[in-house]
């Protein structure tokens, strides 16, 4: 059975718009596992629009699943994974100017810089993804890194204007799991998921963790984080893997 990871950052973000106490992503973070998510996960910007370091630092302690940490291939973020020890680290790209993630991250080329980057991380015990494009390409590159895992970007499946156009990225990523698969990468997949284009996942075997963060969110704000998140875990949990 697939993972649930829930990502609470726009828990944060509204917390954020006001510089208020209130949402507390950490307190959101243990209602979620409650609820039944199976890792949590917060993206640490460099800009900090978002997650702040106070919340690492009370997430590290208080959950009880797994804690998950996105962030970009910096220093400064290498020194806080080591410091902190996150059960899994995800290399993502990042743009100040983004509303959001906007694509994966362009591994190919770089397997050698990335993969120098995550060796101190393997060596503390800290699993290592990258957060790429359901791309042939990117998918061979990242099986040269040391990284343990993938999560390919859904995003453009979950935007797509058409039927035709979905299914295509459907297929994409279909392809994509199957060559990370067979280079021995574990498949995570996330961005964009919501409670209806989960739905054409309910047939696909081997996908280790759905990451969904803002359609929960934003489902919670109309009917409270438990019900959102066990919604989403029992539409997870029906799937076969």
């Amino acid at each position: 059975m697939p993972n649930l990871a829930v990502n609470v950052d726009h828990v944060a973000t509204i917390r954020q718009a006001r510089l208020a106490a209130e949402p507390d992503p950490v307190l959101a973070a243990s209602l979620a596992e409650l609820s039944g998510a199976t890792a949590i996960i917060v993206h640490l910007r460099e800009d900090r629009r978002h997650i702040q370091d106070r919340d690492v630092e009370l997430l590290r302690q208080t959950v009880k699943t797994r804690l998950h940490l996105e962030m970009a291939a910096t220093a400064e973020m290498q020194g806080i994974a080591l410091r902190l020890a996150p059960d899994l680290v995800c290399l993502v790209p990042e743009n100040r100017r983004e509303l959001t993630t906007e694509g994966g991250l362009d591994v190919a080329g770089r397997e050698a810089v990335l993969a120098a980057f995550l060796a101190p991380l393997a060596k503390a015990g800290i699993e290592a993804s990258l957060f790429i494009d359901p791309d042939p390409a990117q998918i061979a590159a990242a099986a040269k890194t040391g990284a343990g895992y993938v999560e390919l970007h859904t995003g453009t499946y979950a935007e797509a204007k058409n039927p035709d156009a979905r299914q295509a990225e459907f297929e994409r990523l279909l392809a994509g799991l199957d060559q990370a698969r067979r280079l021995g990468l574990r498949v995570n997949m996330g961005h964009g998921l919501d409670y209806v284009n989960i739905l054409a996942f309910a047939g696909v075997s081997g996908v280790n963790e759905y990451s969904i963060g803002h359609a929960i969110v934003a489902r919670a704000v109309v009917t409270g984080l438990p019900e959102a998140v066990s919604r989403m875990a029992n539409i997870v949990a029906g799937f076969v893997s």
